[in-house]
């Protein structure tokens, strides 16, 4: 077999997939763009089928609508990737936790496992299946063109909520049970790490052609922590992810790693990195392995300036990353407030030669 760059083993003859390229590590000038949660609040056809469907895990429940939603930016702008539109708290409610979204509350997980045990929980794996079912409608509809990303929470992140029970101030409840009983700790990490595993691989079988990693609350912990429950649980993944599906490239996004990205891109062997916004990219590609695949890493509040904030910083970060295989993307999720023609402006300055 020739050499292929990250591992990832050569497929057969195709459609032309730029992004799909990019994070099997070629160079594409213009790099391909998608941005994360391209589905959702700023787009109105979003908001009107939210609407006539009501709470949010409803949508997400529905996989016809979930699809719909999951083509409504690829139809207006023509992103280079499609993201599924689910939730990573998916996972916690398939081993067990109820699941709720509360108006202007956020989600809700009971029991929170500060009150109850990991065992105390009946898992109910069926409740992914409308995910796949989403994901298939979506493979059978999407441009042969454009690559469906696929995703999940990291262990961490996900643990965090487990724990909690919600969102929480800086993760203190998981920080906190982690240090007090790290045994008991790492059931749950590895509890996620089994069925996340799992859930990717079934999202692959029903029709992605990568997947992606969000680790949103990476950037909580100390450089010792950050080892033991982001760098080690998500390698496992990756290694297990690549033998079941060794053509498939993984995305791990560690948002607030700053100086703990190198040791992330280098030891969880993911075959590409996203950056969040924080990061400079000029650092970033002194700092990451040559050829690495980068994406990334425009300031969402940028976008919503638009203007010369938004010329200044799409060319600052594409001529950082020219050297290497870059997808653009910006450094965390689009905004409820962006505007709809500033989208449509920066896929100009993007795709601009």
């Amino acid at each position: 077999m020739e050499s292929v760059p990250n591992g990832i083993a050569p497929l057969s003859a195709g459609p032309d997939r730029p992004l799909l390229d990019v994070l099997r590590g070629q160079r594409r000038d213009p790099p391909p763009v998608w941005l994360m949660r391209q589905a959702g609040r700023y787009l109105p056809e979003y908001r009107a089928l939210r609407a006539e469907k009501g709470g949010f895990l409803e949508l997400v429940h529905d996989s016809a609508a979930a699809a719909e939603v999951t083509l409504q930016p690829i139809r207006r702008f023509g992103f280079d990737g499609a993201i599924l539109f689910s939730d990573i708290l998916v996972i916690p409610h398939a081993l067990g936790q109820d699941l709720t979204f509360g108006t202007g509350e956020g989600p809700r997980l009971t029991p929170a496992l500060i009150d109850a045990t990991l065992e105390s929980l009946v898992r109910v794996p069926e409740r992914l299946s409308p995910v796949y079912e989403t994901v298939r409608r979506v493979a059978a509809t999407l441009p042969p063109e454009t690559t469906f990303l696929g995703f999940a929470g990291s262990p961490w992140t996900v643990a965090t909520y487990m724990v909690a029970g919600q969102g929480s101030r800086e993760q203190a409840e998981a920080r906190r049970a982690a240090y007090r009983d790290p045994a008991g700790f790492g059931a749950i990490i590895d509890a996620i790490v089994e069925s996340t595993v799992d859930y990717l691989s079934g999202q692959i079988a029903a029709g992605v052609h990568a997947v992606q990693l969000f680790d949103s609350w990476a950037g909580s912990l100390a450089p010792v922590q950050f080892e033991r429950w982001v760098i080690e649980p998500t390698a496992r993944i990756v290694e297990r992810l690549r033998a079941r599906h060794p053509e498939t490239p993984i995305i791990g996004f560690p948002k607030g790693a700053g100086g703990k990205i190198g040791a992330y891109a280098r030891e969880t062997g993911v075959d590409a990195i996203g950056l969040d916004e924080t990061v400079d990219p000029i650092w970033a590609d002194r700092a990451l392995p040559e050829g690495l695949p980068v994406q990334g890493n425009l300031d969402p509040l940028a976008l919503i300036t638009g203007g010369e904030a938004l010329e200044q910083a799409v060319a600052r970060i594409r001529g950082a990353f020219a050297g290497r295989p870059h997808v653009f993307n910006l450094g965390h999720g689009i905004l409820p407030d962006a505007p709809i023609a500033h989208v449509e402006r920066l896929l100009e300055l993007v795709r601009r030669r």
